[in-house]
């Protein structure tokens, strides 16, 4: 098998607040292929929740936005 470099290889649990969100039927299963791909390598087998992965994703996506950075540390009441 070979080695994949994922950009989130791990979901930490944390205390969630509730949000619903209805998600096309291809970007779920993309969702679930991730998830099985981070099962499968490395994180010893374990499952991972999509919805803890999605969390995650929304995340890296933000902290990677270097716009939104900017405009966050130039309104900090956001």
């Amino acid at each position: 098998m070979t080695m994949v470099t994922l950009k989130i290889t791990s979901v930490p649990d944390e205390k969630p607040v509730k949000l619903t969100v209805d998600l096309p039927a291809q970007v779920f299963r993309d969702l679930k292929a991730y998830a099985d791909i981070i099962a499968a390598s490395g994180s010893g087998g374990a499952r991972v929740d999509e919805a803890h992965l999605a969390v995650r994703m929304i995340q890296h996506f933000m902290l990677e936005d270097r716009v939104f950075q900017r405009e966050r540390q130039r309104k900090p009441d956001c």
